[in-house]
Formats: structure tokens, C-alpha cells, sequence
């Protein structure tokens, strides 16, 4: 939110510089994250000034350009070559000296330099007002006042207002603080604590008045739950036309584009009191009536942007006898506002449901300055005056007059809130004792009235404005901020309380395994879990009997489901980075999936591995390979090794997600899928390199850990001693049968067992593959003899040929 100082000061009398109140509006809960200087005039004309045309002379080599000799105030007249047909001898010109800087309609800087024109030095420009960003016109050289001096700076002469503008990060409950005068009031409260006195000057309507009533245009509210007070005036005979000067520099020093006097003016009262208004075209009324209501579901209705919209039942609408004409409290049609040929008005102010507004305006996606107040609720005590300062505005810049009396619909009045403030409960929360001549003190300060006191508290009135102040805590909190906790005491001794964690706590296991694949180079990271619904077509065949879970105001349409699989963020991160040339990927997460079932939702939890690009980075020592499967696979061992998990089951995954995959499991539960993703997935994230992803069943994995003991055992002194078999065995036989083999056969002795290489070729049978396997063996009490490792050998060669039907090659 914006704020203009200049304009802050009409409200309040105050001759700070902009830091110090930044800093006390902070303090005061209106951060203000940063100040703007603000010119009227970009450049503020510096290095422009009155220059005395001496003489004026034709150019010898160019016929449209003339020769000027003028005094702009230095010891020496300067020579400017000009190119105006209207610079003549005598006359009184703003004149932009060497290193002044100009701007272009655009906004681009251009610097005055000394050159050469046609052979005749020119040391300076005379300037039109185009180029002086005082007017449009170019037909000639700005002729300015005769009784002017020379040399006298313009930015003396031509009204060019400098401002300061704060720049507020508003937090939404506080409503009552957005505009120029909600501001000004806190502002008051702040200077209250500090001993400073001052009043708020607030805008007259105490001459306001009916002119006549030849312009009657009735109301009628069918919602009044909807819209619980409607005021509007009628104003006549009025001349749309630019806003005066002072106008356009307030409403552009908060960055609004003034447009004419009509609509100005209401939105200088939007941006002043806080107080949306609308003003209708009042001869665009059919039937001379504005009714209040909601319109049939479906129906059209072109807004001023000039999108037809289709509206809901439960969109409050302003309408006349005929047709909707402004979606209430949010943004006008475009056949019923203000145009150049305007002559009269139908001035509105009202407040409006803020949970109605806030769901319209999410509903057709938009976000004005109206609606931006009225969702969070307005001051309903100030629409009437609001009303009367925007008319009196409109009168003052646009001529006419006051045509009927206020209508003011309010039925039902809105009640002050009322409060109990226990002073137990203020020394409790803050934890150091106030005084209560100073609780008082700035409860009135801030408008909130002291009804009653007792010795156990006070009974308040908070003002209607205040919607966020409706419990004790709340009135504590507005107590502490204008008190300032920079005032509050603190300890040195620092209390904390650590909740005790088992072992096996989520969080903690998800450090250590975090951890482990940070160790590994893994980068982790965060995705949304509000995803594409288009995903879910590459999820037919899995999960079973569950769907997405479907939000119901999403932002946009490829964020409208929960996700139901990990893959996908995953997949959108990988594009990232591979678009930004980041293309050796080690990416994981933790978090959750979502599934809607037929009768409950579902979140379960897990960890995604991704992998892709080249092992390592290539090197002199030698070329990096690709990340393969069995890569990934020995990562997702090594975490489930890390885990205490390593009695697994490895089976073909069923997921359609992969091209080629296995899915690990224990005791009957699915703990990890990985694989390949397809290629036609990965297509549809532009990925060109193959892409390999797990996705770890964190809830499972949790459940089959236990609190195991850590056992040890000792280095051994005894060397190791290897031996091998060349195996040749059937083709559908697999490495894992063979290593389970050998540690069933020789559990003591046996310490590890590597396959170092597959052979299928001509010279084997058909239907054969030979296994290269290396065994090792290690006695940890003393070195092996050749007959005990004889020994082993030839029982582990009987036990392969029996149950596998190996032979030794």
C-alpha cells in the first residue's frame, strides 16, 4: 500500500522527516518497507531556466533554423541554435543549459550536450512544453512571462510538487489502516505515547447541501444480509474533463492513472478515507431505480474491461430495472459508467458483505482496489460521510449541482463491540505491568471507549472500524503495539521446553536419511502439492479406487488437485534445472501423496529419489559414465540398509510409470518402487535424457522399524582370502539366488560374495549364462588352511549344483 506524506500531512500536522515517522509507523505494527521520492514532474525541471532571447538571427546554412543569442542570468549570453518558428528577439523562454537532463513521453533520460548544428555552435535548447513534460504541445517554443528574470530557475515558477511516498506492508486484519486518513489515525495514537499532542484534520462536509431535487433516482435493496447499508446521491449538469493538477499529483504519487474529474475524484476518497464509491452515468438508469439484488445463474454481463462474464446466483449485483449494471463492491459493467459525455451521476456508497465480495471476486478473478478493502471489511459508520466529501469534490472540480437528497438504507445498525479487558490477563500476556492511567491513555487514543471499571478490569466499546479487535487479546495487542514492545523488559535467562523423541521419530529418521544422501551429493528439495490434473492420465492402472483430491477455489487450472504421486514435482524440477544447463541431477523429498477414496481422504507419506545425467563430472582422469539402474538401486539398499531393512524381496514393479523397474518388499508390504521412467512421460516434460526415480512408502518403512540394539564386532587380525567359480548356470537364474546360496551353505567363514562378470555368447549352450563370482573368506580366531578353504569350496560347488543345476566351467 502506498502512501503519500504530502497528503498524510493534510491529516495530521506534523513537520518529521519521512524517516522518523517510517520508523514510528513501523513500530507501530505499519511496517513501511520502503520511501520513494516523488516529483510531479520527472526531473523537476533542475538545470531549466528563464533565458532573454538578445538576438535572433536566420542560420546561413539551413532555412528553418535561427541563430539565438540569450542571457540566462551567467556573465555571457550563450549562442542556441533553434528550430521553433515562433523564437523572435525579446522574448521570455525556458532555456535547458549543458549537462541538463530531459525525459521523453516514454520516461527515457536525454542529456543536453554542447554541439554543432549546420556549422553554428549552440551551447544549450530552448524548449518547448512537450519537452519539458509540462504539455503536449509542439508547435513552438514555450513563451513565458515578460516580467520574468533571467536566469531564474523554472522549478520557481511552474507548480512542481516533491513528495515522499511510504511504502506499507499491510497485513490483512488491519483493515481500518488502508488509506491516508487510518494511517494518519495510528500515527496520532504513536505521537499520543510519545507526549506529542496533535489533532486530525479531517475533510469539512458541514456545507453540504441540496441544490435541488430534479433528479430523483430511487433504491431498493433486495439483500440487505448482502449489502447492509446503501447510500447515493444524485449530482447534475456536470462537465467531465481532466482533473485539476493537485489531483493528478496525489492520486500519481500512489500510482494511479487519473482519468477525469468524476472518476478521479472517487478514487481520491477510495485512497483518502478508505471508502469505495462508484458513480453511474445517471442516464444510463432505465426506469429512474437502482435495485440491489443477484441475478439468475448464467447470466452475462460485459465488465469494464470488456470481458463478458458469466454471473453465479450469489453475485450481488447493481442494477436498474432492466438489466445489471456493476457487480457490487468489486468492478463496474461498461454501458453505466462515466464517460466524456456525462452530464449527470448517480453517486454510490455502501457497505457490502465481506465474505459475499471476497468469494465474487475470487469466483471471476478479480482484485481491485474496491474490492481489496470491502472483502476486508470497511468502516460502516463512514459511508454516508464519505458520500457527502466525494460529492462536494465532484461539485468543486466538475461544476453542477446537488439533485436529490442522500438515500441512506440501513436497517439493521451495526453495534460497537463490546469487550471485557481483564488487567490480570494484560500483565499476564505481556508480561510486565502497564499502568493503567497509560492503558487508558491509549485505549483512547485509539477511539476505544471505557464503558465501566472495576477493580478486576475494564468493560470497552470498540468502534466499528476496527473489525479485528473483538476479543480481549486482541485490545491487548493494540495496547502493546502503540505502548511499543521496544518498551518491554526481557530476560537474559532464555526458557525452553524440549519435547522428548523416541529413537525412531519421524523427524529424526528423516535426518539421518537426509543426511546420508547429502553425504552422497544429493540436493533436496520442496515442491507444491497442488498439481496438474493432467497428470493423473499417466496414473490409470495404479491406486486402484482412489482419485485426485480436487480443490474447490483453485489459482488456476494447473493448480486444482492434490497430487497422487510424487514423480511429477519431480519431473517439473528436473526441466528446471535441465533448461538452466544443470542437466547431472541428484534431487529427493520428503512429503506427501493424497487420495480420495470413496468414502475418506488419504495422505500417505514418502520419499522420491531422482537421477539423471552422468555419474560424475567429466575429468582429465577419465570419462564419466551415465547413472544406470543398478546406480539407483544400490542408493535405495543403501538407505534401507541404513534403516536396519535388509531382508527384502525384489519383484517387477507393476507401476506404468516405468519402462523398466522392480519394486522392493517385506514381510508382503511394497516398501520402494524404482525404474526407468518412460520415455513418453519424460516427453512430456521435454526431457531428452533417460530419468530414473524411487519412490520410498515412508509409512510403511517407519512401521517395520524397531528399536534394535547396535552390536559390534571386532576388526579380525587374519587376512582374507579370495577364491572363484565360473558358473555356468540357466539364463532365468538370478545373482540373488546365488549369494543366498552361498551364505546358507557357509555362514561362518563366508564374509561376502561379488559377481564381476556375466558371459552369454556362442560358445555356451543355449539358454545358459556363466557367472564370474568371487567369494570371501576370513576366520577371525586364526588364518585359513587350504584344506579348510578347500573344503568350503567344494561344498558351496555341490550345494549350486544341486539346487541350481550349475556346472563349473
Amino acid at each position: 500500500m502506498k502512501i503519500s506524506y504530502n497528503w498524510l500531512k493534510q491529516f495530521i500536522n506534523i513537520d518529521w522527516e519521512s524517516q522518523k515517522t517510517a520508523a514510528l509507523l513501523t513500530d507501530l505494527g505499519l511496517e513501511v518497507e520502503g520511501i520513494e521520492p516523488f516529483e510531479s514532474l520527472k526531473g523537476g525541471l533542475e538545470g531549466v531556466v528563464v533565458g532573454h532571447v538578445l538576438k535572433c538571427e536566420k542560420h546561413s546554412n539551413a532555412d528553418k533554423l535561427k541563430v539565438t543569442m540569450v542571457d540566462i542570468g551567467a556573465a555571457e549570453p550563450v549562442q542556441i541554435v533553434c528550430g521553433a518558428p515562433n523564437v523572435e528577439k525579446g522574448q521570455k523562454v525556458p532555456v535547458a543549459t549543458i549537462g541538463t537532463t530531459l525525459f521523453t513521453n516514454e520516461g527515457e533520460p536525454w542529456k543536453i550536450k554542447k554541439g554543432k548544428i549546420r556549422g553554428e555552435e549552440s551551447h544549450g535548447m530552448i524548449c518547448a512544453e512537450d519537452e519539458l513534460g509540462l504539455g503536449e504541445s509542439h508547435d513552438g517554443i514555450l513563451i513565458l512571462n515578460d516580467k520574468l528574470k533571467p536566469g531564474t530557475p523554472c522549478s520557481m515558477i511552474f507548480e512542481i510538487e516533491k513528495d515522499e511516498v511510504f511504502e506499507i506492508g499491510l497485513t490483512p486484519n488491519r483493515a481500518d489502516a488502508m488509506s491516508h486518513y487510518g494511517v494518519a489515525r495510528d500515527l496520532k495514537a504513536g505521537l499520543k505515547q510519545k507526549e506529542i499532542t496533535k489533532e486530525l484534520i479531517t475533510p469539512s462536509t458541514s456545507h453540504f447541501n441540496v441544490d435541488n431535487r430534479s433528479l430523483k433516482i430511487d433504491v431498493e435493496v433486495e439483500k440487505n444480509e448482502l449489502a447492509p447499508r446503501y447510500c447515493g446521491v444524485t449530482l447534475s449538469n456536470l462537465i467531465v474533463q481532466p482533473s485539476p493538477d493537485w489531483l493528478k499529483h496525489r492520486l500519481n504519487a500512489i500510482g494511479i492513472t487519473p482519468k477525469n474529474n468524476i472518476v478521479d475524484a472517487t478514487n481520491y476518497v477510495l485512497h483518502e478515507l478508505g471508502q469505495p464509491l462508484h458513480a453511474f452515468d445517471a442516464n444510463k438508469i432505465k426506469g429512474g431505480k437502482i435495485v440491489v439484488r443477484t441475478m439468475p445463474p448464467g447470466t452475462k454481463f460485459t465488465t469494464l474491461d470488456g470481458i463478458e462474464r458469466e454471473l453465479h446466483e450469489e453475485d450481488l449485483m447493481i442494477c436498474d430495472t432492466e438489466k445489471p449494471m456493476c457487480i457490487a463492491g468489486i468492478f463496474g459493467g461498461l454501458h453505466s459508467g462515466v464517460t466524456e459525455h456525462t452530464t449527470s451521476i448517480f453517486l454510490e456508497s455502501a457497505y457490502f458483505n465481506p465474505i459475499s465480495i471476497r468469494k465474487s471476486a475470487k469466483r471471476h478473478g478479480l482484485n481491485t482496489d474496491a474490492s481489496f478493502r470491502f472483502e476486508r471489511g470497511i468502516d460502516i459508520e463512514n459511508v454516508e460521510y464519505s458520500l457527502k466529501r466525494a460529492a462536494l469534490l465532484i461539485k468543486e472540480i466538475a461544476g453542477g449541482d446537488i439533485t436529490s437528497d442522500i438515500v441512506d438504507i440501513y436497517p439493521n445498525k451495526m453495534k460497537d463491540f463490546e469487550v471485557f479487558l481483564a488487567f490480570e490477563k494484560i500483565d499476564k500476556l505481556i508480561g510486565q505491568n502497564i499502568p493503567q492511567d497509560t492503558i487508558k491513555s491509549i485505549l483512547a487514543s485509539l477511539d476505544i471507549k471505557v464503558r465501566n471499571v472495576t477493580e478486576a478490569g475494564m468493560g470497552l466499546s470498540v468502534p466499528s472500524y476496527r473489525v479485528d479487535v473483538q476479543r480481549q487479546v486482541d485490545v491487548i495487542e493494540e495496547i502493546l503495539r502503540v505502548y511499543g514492545y521496544n518498551n518491554i523488559n526481557f530476560s537474559e535467562k532464555l526458557n525452553a521446553s524440549v519435547a522428548p523423541t523416541g529413537r525412531l521419530d519421524d523427524h529424526r529418521i528423516q535426518h539421518i536419511i537426509g543426511n546420508l544422501l547429502a553425504s552422497k551429493g544429493f540436493y533436496e528439495i520442496l515442491t507444491n502439492s497442488l498439481t496438474s490434473p493432467h497428470y493423473n492420465n499417466f496414473l490409470e492402472d495404479t491406486d486402484k479406487g482412489t482419485t485426485s483430491v480436487e480443490i474447490i477455489n483453485p489459482l488456476s487450472g494447473d493448480l486444482s488437485v492434490l497430487r497422487r504421486s510424487s514423480l511429477f514435482s519431480a519431473l517439473e524440477v528436473a526441466k528446471y534445472n535441465i533448461n538452466r544447463k544443470r542437466s547431472n541431477l541428484r534431487l529427493f523429498e520428503f512429503g506427501k501423496t493424497y487420495h480420495q477414496s470413496s468414502s475418506n481422504r488419504h495422505e500417505r507419506k514418502y520419499l522420491s529419489i531422482l537421477l539423471s545425467g552422468s555419474v560424475n563430472e567429466p575429468s582429465w582422469t577419465g570419462e564419466s559414465g551415465q547413472t544406470g539402474f543398478f546406480k539407483m538401486k544400490s542408493i535405495v539398499e543403501t538407505i534401507l540398509l541404513r534403516l536396519g531393512i535388509n531382508a527384502t524381496i525384489s519383484i517387477p514393479t507393476s507401476s506404468t510409470v516405468f519402462s523398466e523397474g522392480i519394486t522392493l518388499t517385506s514381510r508382503d508390504k511394497a516398501l520402494v518402487s524404482l525404474g526407468v521412467v518412460k520415455k513418453s512421460i519424460a516427453k512430456q516434460f521435454d526431457l531428452k535424457q533417460e530419468v530414473l526415480f524411487a519412490h520410498f512408502e515412508w509409512d510403511m518403512i517407519l512401521s517395520l522399524l524397531e528399536n534394535k540394539s547396535i552390536k559390534y564386532k571386532e576388526i579380525p587380525k587374519f587376512p582374507e582370502v579370495k577364491r572363484d567359480f565360473a558358473l555356468l548356470l540357466n539364463e532365468a537364474t538370478t545373482f540373488k539366488e546365488v549369494y543366498d546360496i552361498g551364505f546358507r551353505t557357509e555362514k561362518k567363514m563366508l564374509t561376502n560374495i561379488t559377481l564381476f562378470d556375466v558371459y552369454q555368447g556362442k560358445s555356451l549352450p543355449e539358454s545358459k549364462k556363466s557367472y564370474a563370482v568371487s567369494f570371501t573368506l576370513q576366520d577371525s580366531k586364526g588364518t585359513l588352511t587350504d584344506k579348510q578353504i578347500d573344503r568350503i569350496m567344494a561344498k558351496l560347488q555341490s550345494n549350486y549344483e544341486r539346487e541350481l543345476g550349475a556346472e563349473l566351467r
